[in-house]
């Protein structure tokens, strides 16, 4: 790879985000602000309709650095649009006098047999892709790859009506040497801002680069005071770990502009060009990884366009999980005050939240934004100094809107499982209900008179029960860090109530909850006992896009799981699904067992009356799995 190229004018993008019958949502990022264009040509209607940037809420770019703007562009249609209309887009602007249109700048973003971008509208969800847990330098293939291969050989009439991204979209506290030796070059090719780092030996970005410690051991970067101790004890520690506990973060990304950087770089291939991946600032005893991991990134490199075009084909909605921030987030009240009562850890978490805001969250739902977050970051970006950044990340921790919900049919409905904690009162070293009792009273609102809904929780609310029985022993001796100890079921308070939600008489019938984050796949049919009416609730998991369970460890998992928690086994009385009855599918591909361990990207067909009736993976390596119910499952009590 050479960085003698010029800079591109679009560095990322477009992604298709919110569609509704009235509005379209974009992201994308340039090089240098451009007025664009968006023409909407409604294929069904046999209309055309420009939609002129002006007419579009906030148009004017938030500049991130010298060259990279970034656009959230919601645009009101002139003609609102009906189920089932087929549409085709581009985008153009002026440069050096003459018009410039994105699909001839990027025809390897189109379909074949397309001249435009293409899109469906279809708020009555007949089918959805979704997935979660995308690392790059995971060495097998990506899901959202099959995704795109699958939706350039499907009809635009029958493609899915959305994909839904359910958490760890980027592993900002797992990051490759390549990819770090990446961000930073495109950091300085960019001119992304810098900052000034509080708390650690390194004062701001230039100074981190200068470190011998900026590759493979950022742990050494601490403090060594007595004020940073617990900070430094557990900092990318795997064993005590209070706060940044992934054990493979010893490149874990501090700067804003680093977490700007990787976005860029997992988003689009368009920026790898202007890299040259080389091994200068890495220590000798580090190459041999460094070099096993450049074999993964070249490969996620080279499918990136295909992940590009399937972006710009498709509406997509995201929602973070811990990794889009860092390992174990908010997992326990002791977490919690350690981490946001120093200030480099308090910098981290914010950098990371305003990542996500620009480059995840806004698309979700704007409108959440426009009086709130919005105004405040596009001031800090216009002035990016230490006190404004420290207010504003200040913010991005209290905010308590990320979630959000489509007008779909059925309804859509995302949850915030990260930041609306319900902490324990007992222990600081309990693991938080990952809804407190307001957000799920929110949530209880929101489904009344529902007859069907689509639930988007980051982690299952079913899981496997020997994982779960696992963690509750950990916790029990105070270690719930060590086994991510982050389930629906960890909290006696949290899973009452969200029990009670699926037992209440006014809330849906028929419940689809789609999850990721355990890096592997089941399905559940869930039924609830003693209850006359009791709703049918499926448990759908598809994890990872990019990232698998220890091979080996899954397979014995799921074996003692069917010994230990079939549905006699007295273990079934400590558990808190006991008033219910778990049926667990199995894979076509392996009908032994319960759990699929593979990257891959879910697919779930609907019936008219939101219940799913095709629900599949689709693998990285081509194979599909369906997972259908039989008579015979394994039963959980």
């Amino acid at each position: 790879m050479s960085n003698t190229s010029s800079l591109p004018t679009l560095l990322a993008g477009p992604i298709l985000r919110r569609l509704t019958h009235d509005r379209v949502t974009f992201w994308l990022v340039t090089s240098v602000p451009v007025k664009l264009e968006l023409e909407i040509h409604n294929q069904t209607q046999n209309s055309q309709a420009v939609a002129r940037s002006d007419s579009a809420h906030n148009n004017d770019p938030i500049s991130i650095g010298t060259s990279a703007y970034i656009y959230l562009l919601d645009y009101p249609l002139q003609t609102k649009l009906n189920p089932g209309d087929q549409l085709s887009y581009d985008f153009y602007w002026q440069e050096d006098g003459q018009e410039i249109r994105l699909s001839a700048q990027a025809p390897h973003l189109l379909y074949p047999g397309e001249s435009a971008f293409s899109f469906v509208y279809k708020p009555n969800i007949e089918a959805i892709l979704h997935g979660s847990c995308r690392k790059p330098h995971h060495p097998e293939g990506d899901g959202l790859v099959i995704a795109d291969q699958r939706l350039c050989n499907t009809p635009l009439a029958e493609r899915p009506s959305l994909l839904m991204l359910s958490g760890d979209q980027v592993y900002l506290d797992d990051v490759s040497g390549p990819m770090l030796v990446a961000i930073h070059q495109v950091i300085e090719r960019l001119g992304l801002h810098d900052e000034p780092i509080p708390g650690v030996s390194v004062s701001d970005h230039q100074s981190l680069l200068a470190s011998e410690h900026c590759y493979y051991s950022r742990e050494q970067l601490l403090p060594q005071d007595k004020a940073g101790e617990a900070v430094e004890k557990g900092f990318f520690d795997s064993l005590k770990k209070p706060i940044f506990t992934s054990a493979k973060s010893h490149n874990h990304l501090i700067t804003l502009a680093e977490v700007l950087a990787m976005y860029l770089l997992v988003w689009s291939p368009n920026l790898w060009s202007q890299v040259t991946l080389t091994k200068e600032a890495i220590k000798s005893h580090h190459h041999t990884l460094f070099d096993n991991e450049l074999k993964s990134i070249q490969k996620f490199i080279e499918e990136l366009p295909k992940v590009q075009r399937l972006f710009a084909h498709i509406p997509t909605y995201m929602i973070f999980d811990d990794h889009d921030v860092t390992d174990d987030w908010n997992l326990t009240r002791g977490w919690e005050e350690t981490a946001y009562n120093h200030p480099f850890s308090r910098r981290i978490i914010g950098n990371a939240l305003l990542g996500y805001y620009l480059c995840q969250g806004w698309g979700n739902a704007p409108e959440n934004f426009h009086e709130t977050l919005e105004p405040k970051v596009r001031d800090f970006f216009e002035s990016p100094q230490q006190d404004a950044q420290d207010e504003l990340l200040t913010q991005l921790i209290q905010f308590n809107r990320w979630h959000f919900q489509s007008e779909t049919t059925p309804k859509l409905v995302v949850l915030d499982t990260r930041t609306h904690r319900w902490r324990s009162e007992s222990s600081a070293n309990q693991p938080s209900g990952l809804m407190d009792w307001e957000a799920l009273s929110e949530l209880q609102n929101t489904l009344l008179g529902e007859d069907a809904v689509i639930l988007v929780s980051p982690a299952p609310i079913f899981g496997v029960k020997l994982i779960e029985s696992i963690q509750r022993v950990f916790t029990f001796f105070g270690h719930s860090l060590m086994v991510d100890a982050e389930n629906w079921m960890a909290h006696p308070g949290a899973s009452n109530v969200i029990l009670n939600i699926f037992r209440h008489p006014k809330t849906p019938q028929n419940f689809t909850i789609l999850s990721g984050d355990v890096h592997y796949s089941f399905v559940y049919d869930v039924h609830l006992r003693l209850n006359k009416n009791s709703p049918e609730i499926w448990q759908i998991t598809t994890s990872g896009l990019k990232n698998h369970f220890p091979k080996g460890l899954l397979r014995v998992f799921d074996r003692v799981n069917t010994w230990l928690f079939g549905s006699r086994s007295p273990l079934n009385m400590f558990t808190k699904r006991r008033r219910m009855k778990v049926q667990a599918r199995r894979p076509s591909n392996n009908p032994e067992t319960r759990l699929l361990n593979g990257n891959g990207v879910g697919h779930v067909e609907f019936t008219p009356e939101g219940k799913p009736h095709t629900i599949q993976v689709w693998l990285a390596d081509g194979t599909q799995v369906d997972f259908k119910q039989r008579k015979q499952n394994f039963k959980e009590s």
